[in-house]
């Protein structure tokens, strides 16, 4: 027994001290985007609760506009709508066309503001480094298969509804460079060249901001697209990155 407590207690000071080296890293680095408790800014670089803070932001939609707007971001916010029970969406957002920011294609989407939110950062901090790093060049917009659905998991007839019902999702399915080439999930993903590369980094990326990340590498249904979901799993649930 007194082995027990004697494990215990290095247990415990062991997690003090691993607790208070995080700490002093996260004020030392001055990021405070690494700490839990600090106030989520879409211009700063990616921290390691950035993901949660944008997840966080389901049902706060006062919150989620502020930082919209903090940010600069151009959207018009639309009204709730869909369909009815489990389907339906109260904070939908369409971004505008700006100059110098990726474009929605088809332009008319309109994701959950905490979407728009962590595709923005994502735009910001993945996307455009990694083509420019890539190709040199800038990704001029982006080509989805859509985001609000009233529908099931897979379209089945029974069992948990998508995020897609509540507009909580979108499918990414391929990216436009500036002199116009485009980069598919589909085309492009079993590839070895730059393309197949960034389409890579730009999942892996995906994965500190969304919920819920699905590529092909996690089935066939998800062949031709990026599955990027803000499920609310509440501030320490589990997320999904395949």
């Amino acid at each position: 027994m007194r082995r027990l407590h004697l494990t215990l207690r290095a247990l415990v000071i062991i997690a003090v001290i691993l607790g208070l080296l995080w700490l002093g890293y996260a004020l030392l680095r001055q990021r405070p985007q690494d700490l839990p408790w600090t106030r989520l800014d879409l211009s700063q670089p990616v921290g390691l609760f950035t993901g949660r803070k944008l997840a966080a932001l389901t049902g706060d939609r006062a919150q989620c506009l502020a930082l919209l707007d903090r940010a600069g971001i151009a959207y018009t916010a639309m009204k709730p709508g869909g369909g009815e029970g489990q389907c339906g969406y109260a904070d939908a957002i369409r971004l505008k066309a700006e100059k110098g920011m990726i474009a929605l294609s088809p332009a008319g989407v309109a994701p959950s503001c905490p979407v728009v939110a962590a595709l923005r950062v994502w735009e910001w901090q993945v996307v455009q480094p990694a083509a420019q790093r890539l190709f040199g060049q800038p990704v001029r917009s982006i080509t989805h298969f859509g985001s609000y659905s009233c529908r099931r998991m897979y379209g089945r007839s029974q069992g948990d509804f998508s995020e897609h019902a509540t507009a909580d999702a979108i499918d990414v399915a391929s990216f436009v460079l500036a002199d116009g080439h485009r980069i598919s999930v589909v085309g492009d993903w079993k590839g070895e060249g730059k393309d197949a590369a960034f389409l890579r980094e730009v999942r892996d990326g995906a994965c500190d901001l969304f919920s819920t990340v699905l590529s092909p590498d996690y089935n066939a249904a998800h062949r031709d697209h990026f599955h990027l979901d803000q499920a609310e799993r509440g501030a320490t649930g589990w997320r999904a990155c395949r």
